[in-house]
């Protein structure tokens, strides 16, 4: 391909790739579990030297990491026709793409050199579909939420990047503006974050990301309840079923040796 836009991110931005590296190596799949073909676009539109993030061996689980995620979304569409989702630090997902129903409305809040390659690798934003250039952390985007037909709030791979105080105050915020509503998001166990402060989650010369600095361990419910009263619910989303050894996903949370290990999916509700 020609013209292909080269892309040069650091930090947690860059982490964007890693991420869509892994889902299109997935998707290439001729048994893939997730079918994302707008991904497959994007990683042959992009000029990176994706080879630094090394053999996708993790794409399988990233996928339906995403399609838990997915299948959220679309619960949510069904329940609340025309609502609006919030991706909150959505890099180059393409999610969007993968549920639409023709009628849920799409905010994405992203942080300014990342809507930047986004406009120009992705469509344009039709009526229903937002881009505001911002940070998560600057609550001012609520604002800009019309969550009369019901919101979802969405976000992958952002709040272990941020401090524990952060999360907090994000999490209670969403529940205090948005009644009635809820939130999805992933996380990694502590064990995970506190391997990624020591900088020995990868080998030496491998591509490693920032550091994680909020984790939780699968069922820490408790921990999210205290954030706000305004949250009337937690609960851990279950991975759908994987090839191979991960066809045992959907069961990983009631493996005890296994349970502790697991990134969770959490959905938190907000009281009406």
């Amino acid at each position: 391909m020609t013209d292909r836009l080269k892309v040069e991110l650091t930090g947690v931005p860059e982490t964007l790739l890693w991420n869509l590296y892994h889902r299109a190596a997935e998707a290439r799949r001729p048994d893939a579990v997730l079918d994302d073909p707008k991904a497959l676009e994007l990683v042959e539109a992009i000029d990176f030297p994706f080879e630094r993030f090394g053999e996708p061996k993790m794409a399988q689980w990233h996928a339906l990491r995403v399609l838990c995620f997915d299948r959220a979304v679309r619960r949510f569409m069904t329940a609340y026709p025309g609502g609006t989702v919030v991706a909150l630090g959505e890099g180059l997902e393409t999610q969007f793409w993968r549920v639409d129903d023709g009628r849920v409305r799409w905010l994405t809040v992203e942080l300014p050199e990342t809507v930047a390659v986004r406009r120009r690798l992705l469509p344009d934003d039709p009526p229903r579909r937002r881009t505001l250039a911002g940070s998560a952390l600057d609550h001012s985007w609520m604002d800009e939420v019309d969550a009369g037909e019901g919101v979802l709030i969405s976000t992958q791979g952002l709040l272990m990047y941020l401090q524990p105080d952060e999360v907090r105050s994000l999490i209670a915020a969403c529940a205090e503006r948005f009644p009635g509503g809820a939130l999805i998001f992933d996380s990694v166990p502590h064990f995970l974050a506190e391997r990624s402060r020591r900088g020995d989650l990868a080998p030496e010369g491998a591509y490693r990301a920032p550091a994680w600095h909020w984790s939780l361990d699968p069922g820490e419910h408790r921990k999210i309840l205290e954030y706000s009263p305004r949250i009337a619910g937690v609960r851990d989303l279950r991975y759908p079923r994987g090839r191979g050894l991960l066809t045992l996903a959907p069961l990983a949370g009631h493996m005890p040796l296994v349970r502790k290990l697991r990134m969770p999916i959490v959905e938190v509700s907000f009281a009406a």
